[in-house]
């Protein structure tokens, strides 16, 4: 009896061990969801449409910046990237701008207060351009490509609704070593200079051959410029001055050499930045000692006359940051990180502040050619500001001409221009209202 028990309890053992294993390899071989059948076919799993994919990126896509103020005149905004570097036309009816979109755009500075903005689209081939700069005449510009690390050319052609613009069939050679910090070209079109972040400042002709190279002997280079009058290049970095030097060329146009002109001195630390007054007669400085200054730099510097320090102000904030130099020398404008910070170049007064103007740091900010707009940009907007600093230190160094003119004639211009800035000063301050 013992014996037909266990014989039985054994067999139902069986029976259960076999009835799992079944199943378990029934639920093995079952096919998945995108191998099921149909009339024979496979059927694949359903895949998501062309609006479910739009959704999702327009969800991944970064939003854009907001920024509002009672002194933001325009914000420019036709890039998908963010803008590396601006720069007006000579003739001060362009502005050129470029971005890692691989784009350069030229907007028409008459729309600037209009509703739309109008721009014409240059696409940098297979690259991307860091900076950009006019030629003199307006008839071409010149980009830095952030890949190839070199000059490329680009000549516009006027046509009935804008320019065409054509690449040159050959980039500049390549030459530097270090990353860019700046390109420029000169305002008598007789030399293009780029400058790197080691000690490299390359003074090129226009077909890209390499007419000389300066060696700054400051360490590294935080920033370097033409001047606008297209005499001099100018840098600074972990010293504590500015370096200025004259391109010198011949009665007849030929190159003849590049010499030392003259430097800024007095900073107690390392310098930030610099910028030009549009006669070149201007500079202003920028240090990590927490100064600013604002310098006479018309000099006899070949009789070893020095440029005149005219004042010294303060600033607080942080790197990195950038100097702007209004075109007439009256504003000086500071951004740090995002912020800007707007002074009275005569007496070191605060104007104006604009805090967190841009998403990203600042890249550039410079004023326009006719001293309307500080501009400036670092994520994918272009941002205009009125100039309302300029015209209050117009007003004011006219009405004490007009108290020392004794020229009758003189006195009814100064009369009249005071009238004007007053006049657009008095615009933008009831808007602002």
């Amino acid at each position: 009896m013992i014996a037909l028990v266990a014989v039985s309890v054994l067999l139902g053992g069986l029976v259960v061990l076999l009835t799992f294993l079944f199943q378990k390899t029934r639920a093995e071989s079952k096919p998945e969801p995108s191998d099921l059948k149909a009339n024979g076919q496979t059927v694949p799993e359903k895949q998501p449409g062309k609006k479910q994919k739009l959704q999702k990126l327009r969800k991944e896509k970064p939003q854009q910046h907001t920024f509002a103020h009672p002194l933001l005149a325009s914000a420019l905004k036709a890039h998908s990237g963010n803008v590396t570097c601006i720069d007006f036309s000579s003739n001060g009816k362009y502005l050129a701008s470029c971005s890692d979109d691989r784009t350069v755009r030229i907007w028409s500075t008459k729309d600037f207060l209009d509703r739309d903005h109008r721009c014409l689209r240059a696409n940098v081939e297979l690259d991307h351009a860091t900076h950009v700069r006019f030629s003199p005449d307006c008839r071409a510009f010149i980009v830095w490509l952030g890949n190839g690390e070199t000059i490329r050319v680009f000549k516009m052609s006027k046509k009935e609704d804008g320019f065409n613009f054509s690449p040159a069939s050959e980039d500049f050679p390549k030459k530097h070593k270090a990353p860019i910090i700046n390109i420029g070209i000169a305002e008598t079109g007789k030399f293009i200079m780029t400058a790197s972040s080691d000690t490299t400042i390359l003074i090129w002709d226009l077909k890209g051959e390499v007419l000389a190279t300066i060696n700054t002997n400051q360490m590294n280079n935080a920033y370097a410029a033409v001047s606008p009058c297209g005499r001099f290049v100018a840098s600074c970095g972990f010293t504590p001055d500015v370096k200025v030097w004259e391109v010198c060329f011949g009665k007849s146009g030929e190159f003849r050499e590049v010499c030392r002109a003259f430097e800024l001195k007095g900073h107690s630390a390392g310098m930030c930045g610099f910028a030009f007054s549009n006669d070149s007669r201007r500079m202003a400085t920028a240090s990590k000692d927490g100064t600013w200054k604002l310098w006479d730099t018309d000099v006899e510097y070949k009789k070893q006359q020095d440029p005149y320090l005219l004042f010294t102000g303060r600033w607080s904030g942080n790197e990195p940051c950038r100097i702007a130099l209004s075109p007439d020398g009256r504003i000086v404008a500071i951004s740090s990180i995002s912020d800007i910070t707007v002074f009275n170049a005569n007496t070191g007064e605060v104007e104006e502040e604009f805090h967190s103007v841009h998403g990203e740091i600042i890249t550039d900010l410079t004023f326009d050619t006719c001293n309307r707009f500080l501009v400036s940009t670092g994520d994918r907007a272009i941002r205009l500001f009125h100039n309302t600093a300029g015209y209050r230190a117009a007003i004011a160094d006219m009405k004490d001409m007009l108290k020392k003119a004794t020229n009758k004639g003189m006195k009814e211009r100064l009369q009249q221009q005071i009238n004007d800035a007053q006049k657009a000063l008095n615009a933008v301050t009831k808007k602002r209202n």
